[in-house]
């Protein structure tokens, strides 16, 4: 097959690309699964295909660093394919569904097949993973330390060091119970011996906030970051707490985690307010939360656009700054040359009720609506 025949050109449409400070009506060709060219009208190959996107944005590929997508092999795993679909989302974090326990089997059963979408795993601290979450079964996974075997959790990173990105650790009154704290600092030890980033989820207290964001190091993630009281980041009266800006300042990352219990938009409004942004936004959907209040990645995005961040900011948080975080330098920017993936979507004008956890309603002014996917150089939809 000729080069000419595997091409695709993005005809039309409103490139944003944070990471090159790109905001431009411009066309991307496609050649041989990587983005080749950015220009205005570019000049297809004659069995090139042509896909008109007028009036949408285009973007690096879309990453969503918080989703479970371990779909029929854990109770809160969603379908990834059709999530990919309902967020134009190109990359899927999966934040800790699998322990060392049943990795292999998310890997051959879920990862592979859905290849072009990309999965990225962290691996969960847990030997089974987040084996009960469901609404009929809620079983924290950290709180038996039994199942915490730190030897196992690095035999099985380093054996799949192609793929797995981080270590997740859940700790709170619901994910970890009465081990408390003592899962977050195995999560970090193993962390150190593989040389990757934690994610750690903090639910209720026990343990505060404080004992946790006081412990992450420079490229950890604090996920659920402008979660609801209690163990919310800002300050009575407004402001943002000492520890968290004392975090911050060493390099931990602060990412959205929306999910079914954990983004509240009085918490938002207060660290917008203060000048705190966050890093990430990310979904956090899994079974309890893909009916609303998350939905998918373009929904969450759309609520921080209509809490008043730009349009630019938004995306930074869906592309560069998770692909930094996740250190994979080939992700979240369209680098002819380097890039496989962009998202295509629609900001429509229209008034759109949006909800947090805690039932607060915001009105938008505009929805984001997929419109589309280059996954590996070719129109995915």
């Amino acid at each position: 097959m000729s080069s000419q025949t595997n091409e695709l050109i993005l005809r039309g449409g409103r490139v944003i690309d944070p990471a090159r400070q790109i905001d431009a009506s411009l066309d991307l060709l496609f050649r041989d699964g990587r983005l080749r060219e950015i220009g205005p009208t570019l000049v297809p190959a004659p069995s090139a295909r042509v896909q008109d996107v007028t009036g949408c944005i285009v973007t690096p590929g879309l990453i969503d660093l918080h989703t479970h997508v371990y779909w029929g092999g854990t109770s809160l795993g969603v379908d990834p394919i059709d999530l990919a679909r309902r967020g134009a989302t190109a990359v899927l974090v999966d934040a800790g569904s699998s322990g060392p326990a049943n990795f292999a089997g998310f890997r051959a059963h879920v990862i592979e097949p859905s290849l072009p979408l990309k999965i990225l795993p962290l691996l969960n601290l847990s030997f089974a993973g987040i084996f009960g979450f469901s609404r009929a079964v809620m079983v924290g996974e950290s709180e038996d330390i039994r199942l915490l075997d730190l030897r196992e959790c690095v035999r099985v990173v380093r054996e799949h060091a192609d793929l797995i990105v981080g270590i997740k650790v859940r700790v709170g009154r619901v994910a970890s119970g009465t081990a408390g704290i003592a899962p977050l600092d195995m999560a970090l030890e193993v962390a150190e011996e593989v040389g990757l980033p934690v994610m750690a989820h903090l639910d209720f207290p026990p343990p505060s906030r404080r004992d946790v964001v006081s412990r992450l190091r420079a490229g950890d993630i604090l996920t659920h970051c402008f979660r609801p009281f209690p163990n919310a980041p800002s300050a009575p009266g407004g402001g943002v707490r000492q520890e968290i800006l004392e975090a911050r300042d060493r390099g931990v990352i602060f990412d959205i985690g929306h999910g079914g219990g954990s983004l509240g938009f009085a918490t938002s409004r207060a660290m917008l307010d203060a000048g705190f942004k966050p890093d990430v936004i990310s979904s956090d959907v899994h079974a309890l939360s893909i009916n609303g209040p998350a939905y998918h990645l373009l929904h969450t995005l759309a609520k921080f656009y209509a809490l008043g961040m730009s349009l630019s900011d938004v995306i930074a948080c869906a592309t560069i700054n998770p692909a930094r975080a996740l250190r994979q330098p080939e992700l979240g920017s369209l680098e002819p040359g380097v890039a496989t993936d962009a998202s295509v979507f629609q900001v429509t004008r229209r008034p759109t009720k949006y909800a947090d956890v805690m039932g607060e309603t915001l009105e938008g002014a505009a929805a984001f609506e997929p419109r589309g996917l280059v996954l590996a150089g070719k129109w995915w939809n």
